[in-house]
């Protein structure tokens, strides 16, 4: 099979042959048929986040979903064809503890599959896994975000887009800080009351929750003086990996900082599943061939996509 492999930091990915993964008890093999691309990607291929790969060379691909094509021994509750999405667990993920979807096959656990519904396609259940879970445990979770707040969504990406529609569903008020216009509109789409350039500009609304999908230091310092008293903050960005942030604005505020990482609770999946199968929610995506997964990456690293890219295989059967 062919698949996409990092073999060092800031190296390019390379096209590799490599022999199709045989599955061992409890393990299948999935044909994959959409690979997400986050800037977790980015991170790995610029060195940010290479160390956390336990090994090199590797495949990468942590958003996937496509047809079980073998099945193990003791697997049991799947057959050849059906359609799934790959949801953990956490030791055997792809793309971080093991090879991951940028290839034409997967290998995975069967505990970490989750079926799919019907009428959720391939493209929005890959990024489910990561941009849906993400958020959802940003914003319900971490956030515990009720009914009326009043909630800002620190960058529209992929995943403050998501945690818009995410928020809206619960109940929020959702107002955002983006500094690229272009999104502006799309974000008012989904029900966002006020876009800002920054996100101290959103100080005089007094909200309850700000969660940062940005990351870039200045935008979590940001998020902590702007969030009402009492308010809560969630970092999820990564964008730099230090904050530097007022002490006397969290300690005489009382703001609560919490940090939260997606792909750690199968049950927020299940639940964006659902929101997807509903047709309540719909993550903003770009399809890209599958030979096209290094030029999107740059292009992610670059800033220039609206929502997710999403790599569909050759071989993939169609999206149904």
């Amino acid at each position: 099979m062919k698949a996409w492999q990092l073999t060092a930091a800031n190296e390019p990915l390379r096209l590799v042959e490599l022999d199709d993964p045989c599955p061992g008890p409890g393990e299948v093999v999935i044909d994959v048929a959409a690979a997400g691309l986050c800037h977790s990607d980015v991170g790995f291929l610029d060195g940010t986040l290479t160390p956390l790969l336990p090994r090199l060379p590797m495949t990468l691909g942590h958003e996937v979903a496509g047809y079980v094509s073998e099945i193990g021994q003791d697997v049991k509750g799947f057959t050849i064809g059906d359609r799934v999405v790959v949801g953990g667990p956490e030791d055997f993920a792809p793309g971080w503890a093991v090879d991951g979807g940028f290839a034409e096959k997967c290998l995975t656990k069967a505990s970490g599959l989750i079926k799919l519904p019907d009428t959720v396609a391939f493209d929005q259940a890959a990024t489910a896994t990561d941009a849906g879970q993400t958020a959802y445990g940003a914003i319900v979770a971490a956030g515990e975000v009720r009914p009326g707040d009043r909630v800002g969504i620190v960058g529209l990406g992929g995943l403050g887009l998501t945690g818009v529609q995410i928020a809206k569903l619960q109940g929020a008020e959702v107002h955002a800080a983006e500094p690229k216009h272009d999104v502006w509109d799309i974000a008012k789409t989904h029900g966002v009351t006020t876009v800002v350039d920054d996100v101290n500009e959103l100080t005089p609304l007094n909200l309850d929750l700000i969660v940062d999908f940005a990351g870039f230091g200045t935008t979590t310092s940001g998020a902590v003086n702007a969030v009402r008293i009492g308010g809560r903050v969630v970092q999820v960005g990564l964008g730099q990996l230090e904050a530097t942030i007022s002490t006397a604005s969290l300690v005489y505020k009382a703001v609560t900082l919490r940090g939260s990482r997606g792909g750690t609770d199968p049950r927020h999946l299940d639940a964006v599943l659902a929101q997807m199968a509903s047709g309540d929610l719909r993550i903003p995506t770009n399809l890209v061939g599958f030979e096209e997964i290094p030029d999107a990456i740059e292009r992610l690293k670059a800033g220039d996509v609206i929502g997710r890219f999403v790599a569909v295989p050759r071989t993939a059967r169609p999206n149904t």
